[in-house]
């Protein structure tokens, strides 16, 4: 009786046996509902065991890696460095030799002689307004004038020989200077016909047509521009009129044309706008590619305040405790990879460019928290990353 039971035993290990070792796909292969069902349940049975050992292999872990508990933060040195602030203005830029030429003198305007976009110097002929007739009567008086020179000078020598009346010699000496002056008037009549270039330039644009008449003071004639003086102002708020003077340096963007200057104020207004409490400061800018127009935009940064060996952290790192401080953590390093965060309380300066002055609390060689910093606690174990500056 025993072997029977024996031999039945032996016979159903290896029937299971044999059913273990079924691949899935083969039970699935085989149609039976039954043992489908069998096999899932012994994979859901297994899945449940690993799951366990799983866990129980995860707690030893932790037990065992120190480093598993550690929060991983990234660290930078703190090294001396310059810190500038600057402030950030509107402006505008501008040219002192952008102007309209209007005519000194009324008539016709019968010749002009450049076109749009043409590059003039100074002295140059524009244009051309007819004289009505002012040529012809400078051409007699000039006439007039030559006689009434030759009477003065023969009544001049007259006179100094003792020939003669004074009352001669003076009317023909007041009668030249009279024609003398009345010819020189004339001529500048005459020269306010020819439109000339003030400054050397660019035609911008021609505004009259040959053929207009045109008036003195009201006519527009033509645009001038010289594009190779250029410079930008800004009001500045008067709250800052003891740090901006001649000489400040000054960052200036173009946006629109993606330009980018370094300068210094040339100018400073010594007027406070009382309307918005302001002062002007002028700022020359380079044009040598003629990309810059008047009355583009600019960004003026204007540096306020230098420190030459500042410690400078960035602004995001900080944090601030319950009594409103400022706190930055550093680390106290263990070994090259771990270390302890310490809390700082510091006090700060002025800010630019998300990087914050520390005038207290923290000085050069410090290792101070960067990466992690807004969720580090005091006394916290930490793991410092590969990637430190």
């Amino acid at each position: 009786m025993k072997k029977f039971l024996f031999l039945s035993f032996i016979s159903l290990s290896l029937i299971a046996c044999g059913d273990e070792e079924k691949s899935v796909e083969d039970v699935i292969e085989g149609g039976n509902l039954t043992e489908i069902r069998a096999k899932k349940s012994e994979l859901t049975t297994q899945q449940s065991e690993l799951k366990e050992q799983i866990e129980l292999l995860n707690e030893e872990i932790e037990k065992l890696d120190t480093n598993k508990s550690r929060s991983l933060v990234t660290v930078e040195t703190l090294q001396d460095t310059l810190f500038k602030h600057y402030i950030e203005v509107q402006g505008d830029v501008e040219t002192d030799q952008n102007i309209i030429i209007h005519p000194e003198f009324s008539g016709i305007l019968t010749n002009i002689y450049v076109k749009e976009g043409e590059r003039v110097t100074k002295g140059q002929r524009l244009a051309k307004i007819d004289d009505g007739g002012l040529s012809s009567q400078l051409a007699q008086s000039e006439s007039q004038l030559a006689l009434a020179k030759t009477t003065y000078e023969r009544q001049e020598r007259l006179w100094n020989q003792n020939i003669g009346s004074e009352i001669q010699y003076l009317e023909a000496k007041t009668n030249f200077e009279a024609m003398q002056n009345s010819v020189n008037q004339l001529r500048t009549q005459l020269s306010k016909t020819v439109i000339k270039a003030p400054f050397t330039g660019t035609i911008d644009k021609v505004i009259a047509d040959e053929g207009q008449v045109v008036s003195t003071g009201q006519s527009q004639l033509f645009r001038l521009v010289n594009l190779t003086e250029m410079y930008v102002t800004a009001e500045i708020p008067e709250t800052y009129l003891g740090k901006i003077n001649k000489g400040t340096e000054v960052l200036i963007e173009l946006s629109s044309i993606g330009k980018e200057f370094e300068g210094s104020i040339e100018q400073v207004s010594d007027f406070i706008n009382p309307n918005n409490r302001s002062f002007q400061v002028r700022v020359s800018v380079p044009n040598e590619q003629g990309l810059i127009k008047p009355n583009l935009i600019a960004t003026v940064k204007l540096n306020d305040y230098t420190s030459e060996n500042a410690i400078v952290i960035p602004l995001n790192i900080l944090q601030e405790n319950a009594e409103g401080n400022s706190v930055a953590f550093t680390v106290k390093k263990e070994s090259d990879t771990t270390g302890t965060a310490a809390r700082n309380i510091v006090k700060t300066g002025l800010s630019y460019d998300n990087k914050i002055e520390v005038l207290e609390g923290l000085k050069a060689g410090q290792t101070i928290i960067v990466e992690g910093a807004r969720s580090t606690r005091e006394g916290q174990e930490v793991k410092i990353s590969e990637n430190v500056k």
